[in-house]
């Protein structure tokens, strides 16, 4: 299986000059190589990914398909590398225009590790490199951006804030590339990874029904699913870690995502079968009495519960992020909870637990998918975004 930084970096400039200018010679006067340099590195490019990224003619060279697609996907990953140069202030001052010009797959990979690790030794137990290869590479980078990238705190190794936005751009980088491997190869690629971040009310329904539905259409394809809150899951989407991430949509999410409303999901208090409550019409008053599991101080869920008490909440033995902990405390004493039905369906239809009959003003909220602004998917990760859709109006409750 080809990964992004075993092609060459240099090549992949090139190529995206052999495509803009549909010309050898002029691309490799663009690139500040000979042409025999160049021909030679797109013929390895070629045999690295087992297709043809240009047909030959008299005239010049024509892209294809494959060409095309991963021209497009390098030129997306070297603006993520130069963001990344670039974001914390000018970048070079060893003077340095265009420093991600200068970076080697080599140095990225290794990096990588270093980001990964938070140290050399750690890098190089995970990669199998060499520590001072990789000491090596960060310094390089170092020098190529002029920023300070990693630095020693106590008796280990961390990032600077250039450092973190160079390990940022540097992931955003090796996503495109992979997309654009991803997309020249077409049908014949291998097995796949999409990284799904699943808040909690999209575990119980929509992510398994997606999923299941996916792997029928995109056999091989692994799909990673993230559990974790909105604040857990926001840096990894954003480090491209995550894919996409579906949950509770925020009132004003930061300005580098993207959010996509999927359906509107409505609050309810539940009780274990049987609670003093069941079986009547209750007044939210009567709510005030009760004691209550419910998520930690800070959390969406948290809030909307606080909300409902004008600032006078019941007492609160017990706070749990967790539904199946929640569920299991609810069924075995007579604390009720605030969660969305899609949470606990399976309980509901057994009859373990059971809905309180009672108006809880402001109780709705927007669940959709959250992304990188500008993310633009491979066709099978569109393909499972499209699932989703699909899943959310199949598992609606009401």
């Amino acid at each position: 299986m080809i990964r992004p930084f075993d092609l060459n970096l240099r090549h992949l400039r090139a190529l995206v000059s052999v495509v803009a200018l549909r010309s050898l010679n002029r691309a490799a006067e663009a690139a500040g190589l000979s042409q025999p340099a160049l021909t030679q590195g797109m013929a390895k490019l070629e045999r690295q990914l087992g297709v043809l990224l240009f047909d030959r003619h008299s005239g010049g060279v024509e892209p294809t398909l494959a060409g095309e697609a991963l021209s497009e996907r390098v030129e997306r990953a070297f603006v993520h590398l130069a963001a990344a140069v670039r974001r914390q202030g000018r970048a070079g001052t060893r003077g340095f225009s265009r420093p991600e010009q200068l970076m080697t797959a080599t140095q990225l990979q290794a990096f990588l590790h270093f980001a990964d690790a938070q140290g050399f030794a750690g890098a190089a137990l995970a990669s199998g490199l060499s520590q001072p290869g990789i000491h090596r590479a960060v310094r390089e980078l170092e020098q190529i951006s002029g920023q300070v990238l990693a630095e020693r705190r106590g008796r280990g190794m961390a990032l600077t804030p250039a450092g973190r936005a160079m390990a940022r751009g540097v992931r955003l980088a090796s996503g495109e590339l992979a997309a654009g491997i991803a997309e020249a190869l077409g049908e014949a690629h291998p097995a796949t990874r999409i990284a799904i971040g699943a808040m909690p009310l999209s575990r119980a329904l929509v992510v398994p029904r997606a999923i299941a539905r996916f792997l029928d259409d995109c056999p091989g394809t692994v799909v990673d699913v993230i559990e974790g809150s909105w604040r857990e899951l926001i840096d990894p989407l954003l480090d491209g870690v995550i894919d996409v991430t579906i949950g509770a949509l925020r009132d004003t999410p930061p300005s580098d995502v993207e959010q996509v409303p999927l359906f509107t999901d409505r609050l309810a208090v539940f009780a274990r079968k049987g609670h003093p409550l069941a079986g009547r019409r209750v007044e939210l008053a009567e709510l005030q009495a009760q004691s209550w599991v419910v998520g930690p101080q800070g959390t969406p869920l948290r809030a909307h519960w606080q909300a409902l008490f004008a600032g006078d909440p019941p007492p609160v033995p017990v706070e749990c992020g967790s539904v199946m902990v929640i569920r299991g405390l609810i069924m075995q004493s007579d604390l009720l909870t605030l969660l969305s039905p899609d949470q606990i369906s399976v309980e509901l239809e057994l009859q373990m637990l059971v809905r309180i009959d009672v108006d809880l003003p402001g109780s709705v909220r927007t669940i959709g998918l959250t992304t990188r602004r500008g993310w633009r998917p491979t066709q099978a990760q569109q393909r499972l975004v499209d699932l989703i859709h699909l899943a959310s109006s199949e598992t609606r409750l009401h």
